[in-house]
């Protein structure tokens, strides 16, 4: 098998793997196939066929947006639902970073070389994904509990599922809509921990925060270069994706020296804010 298929195969198996522990352990081994292997991979990356939902776990229960557990930060059962969250979307995560590789490593709109290096970027960003997951999950059991123990809802596939068409829209609502929203949020939890006394929790929310930022940097970096293939101003280009793939809409306050220093300047998000555009 060539190292190009063999890396394939192995992030397609990450996104079939239900158990999380293993989704994660899966998505790392990746990692470590990719640094013995290199991003020069020398057969392209064939373009997947790919089911709409990655395997999940029967737990956590599936619930509706807005139906999960909100409790008190002061208090353990609190920050327990806080800490489950954040588990969940990381564990989703995992599955986001993979998918936009295994479905998108073959774009057209990507040269080979553009192909080696987008690859090696998700394979990256989902690497990290699979160790926030653990430390989360590490913390959880820390407090006496578990991933799977409280309700959790599908709000992140969903914007996957609306964008599984386009590379541009899946790049436009991941990493700049989904995990820019939580460059805007952590801190902010990061200092309700810190004053519950919960330092612990708050530092593994640094790691993550920190980490982040790279993300939205490589969306935002991989966002222009497709426009710029495709022959499209970018900033118009993701007002357009946005007010037809997202939901949720763009609300402030924004965290903008966090966006700043990821490269995703103001003029791209906040005239969705500020106009109130309708985001279908």
């Amino acid at each position: 098998m060539s190292p190009a298929a063999d890396l394939r195969e192995m992030s397609l198996a990450v996104l079939q793997t239900a158990e999380p522990r293993a989704k994660a352990a899966a998505a790392r081994a990746v990692r470590r196939c990719l640094d013995e292997t290199g991003p020069d991979w020398p057969s392209p990356w064939p373009v997947a066929d790919l089911p709409d939902a990655p395997a999940r776990p029967d737990r956590p229960l599936r619930v509706a947006p807005g139906k999960t557990a909100r409790r008190r930060l002061g208090t353990l059962e609190g920050r327990i639902a806080l800490l489950h969250a954040i588990a969940h979307i990381e564990f989703n995560a995992i599955d986001l970073a993979f998918d936009m590789a295994v479905r998108f490593g073959g774009d057209t709109t990507l040269d080979e070389a553009s192909q080696a290096r987008f690859l090696a970027d998700w394979i990256t960003v989902g690497d990290d994904e699979a160790r926030h997951f653990g430390l989360v999950a590490d913390r959880l059991e820390a407090l006496g509990a578990a991933y799977g123990d409280l309700p959790a809802h599908d709000g992140l596939w969903d914007a996957a599922r609306a964008t599984s068409h386009d590379l541009a829209a899946r790049l436009a609502i991941a990493p700049l809509v989904l995990e820019a929203r939580g460059l805007d949020v952590t801190p902010g939890m990061i200092d309700r921990l810190n004053s519950a006394g919960d330092t612990v929790s708050a530092g593994i929310l640094k790691i993550i925060y920190a980490d982040e930022i790279g993300h939205v940097a490589t969306g935002m970096r991989w966002f222009r270069h497709v426009c710029e293939a495709t022959g499209t101003d970018p900033q118009i280009r993701y007002k357009s994706l946005v007010q037809q793939h997202f939901r949720g809409g763009l609300k402030p306050p924004f965290n903008t020296d966090a966006r700043d220093r990821a490269e995703f300047p103001e003029e791209y998000y906040l005239p969705l804010a500020a106009t109130g555009a309708p985001l279908a």
